[in-house]
């Protein structure tokens, strides 16, 4: 199916005006959905309601496939593989990773759970900070939530502080929390994009920390992703060229990155993310089955470094589904 052949593809999200990050989610459907027309698709932006209902309509404007962008639902990240699920239930096609990727890396601890006994390298956890003591630091992160939802300067802490700031967070932010060491390193994403001929590894992005007051842990918090006025948004660039500067690191991220795909049945686009400590070692951090498509987030950018324009990667991502689905049901429709 090239671009152009005519074929309905809506564009779902579940998000609201209540947070940046869900925002964002709404400005990359406003982009996802021009670049679909672009292409000669016809589309529609299509916000989902709790109860998902919009979901159980669609099989009446029988799409070509549907555009998949919901990370959350009523902001709650736990919700969002409802979505693929009903929609395999229906027997609609979707763009992203399939249902049972999203419900083996949902949950960070299971993640690295899957990470650490298939031998890939992942920083050590625990559930309820116990037996962190011997770690110089740590930090405390959500279990269920991503794009850095509850990160913030106050998330890294000595390992001995680690069961009362989780016990704390979790009553602050009504969800669990769990602690992980903390790789004092620099930090990767490397963007995913499936194909008919596999995946292919986007140039690979490092996150730099520059002008970075003393003392502060060298993460990325909520406010660096999200919050552009401030001095960590500033600070937190990203920069390519690795596979130039330093082959042999490239080449290992690469193949874990790989690896990772092939453990969790990834499938049509994901970002893996990173932390490689002072002696060179990477660790995988997280799995991203639905990073961020908004033009200017890292997805995008590390598409245009491979010389894919925005269009032509939505575009990509459509043909690589359709080619996976290539029933009557699927068939061209105005």
């Amino acid at each position: 199916m090239a671009p152009g052949t005519p074929g309905f593809i809506p564009v779902l999200h579940a998000a609201t005006t209540s947070r940046p990050d869900e925002i964002d989610t709404l400005v990359a459907a406003d982009a996802v959905a021009a670049a679909l027309k672009h292409l000669g698709y016809n589309t529609e932006i299509i916000g989902l309601a709790s109860d998902l209902s919009e979901v159980e309509a669609l099989s009446a404007s029988r799409p070509l496939l549907v555009f998949n962008l919901v990370d959350a639902v009523d902001g709650d990240g736990k919700l969002a593989p409802m979505v693929p699920e009903r929609l395999d239930a229906l027997g609609i096609p979707y763009t992203g990773c399939q249902t049972n990727a999203w419900r083996d890396t949902l949950s960070k601890i299971e993640t690295k759970l899957r990470l650490a006994e298939t031998g890939l390298p992942t920083p050590d956890w625990s559930e309820d900070g116990t037996g962190m003591a011997q770690q110089p630091r740590v930090i405390v992160k959500p279990v269920w939530e991503h794009g850095s939802l509850g990160l913030e300067e106050s998330s890294v802490v000595p390992g001995t502080k680690a069961p009362q700031v989780i016990a704390e967070r979790n009553e602050r932010w009504t969800t669990e929390h769990f602690a992980e060491s903390f790789i004092d390193g620099r930090e990767f994403n490397v963007a995913m994009l499936g194909g008919a001929q596999g995946v292919d590894v986007l140039p690979i992005a490092e996150i730099t920390f520059e002008d970075w007051k003393d003392g502060r842990p060298r993460i990325v918090d909520y406010d660096a992703k999200w919050a552009p006025d401030s001095d960590v948004y500033a600070g937190t660039p990203r920069r390519f060229g690795l596979e130039e500067t330093a082959p042999a690191l490239a080449g290992r991220l690469t193949l874990l990155a790989q690896a990772s795909w092939i453990l969790f049945g990834l499938s049509s686009y994901a970002r893996i993310d990173f932390r490689v400590d002072a002696e060179g070692r990477p660790y995988i951090l997280e799995v991203n089955v639905n990073p961020c498509l908004s033009p200017d987030a890292g997805f995008a950018a590390a598409a245009s470094e491979s010389g894919l324009a925005y269009e032509d990667m939505i575009g990509r991502i459509v043909e690589a589904r359709v080619e996976r689905c290539p029933s009557p049901s699927n068939a061209d429709r105005n």
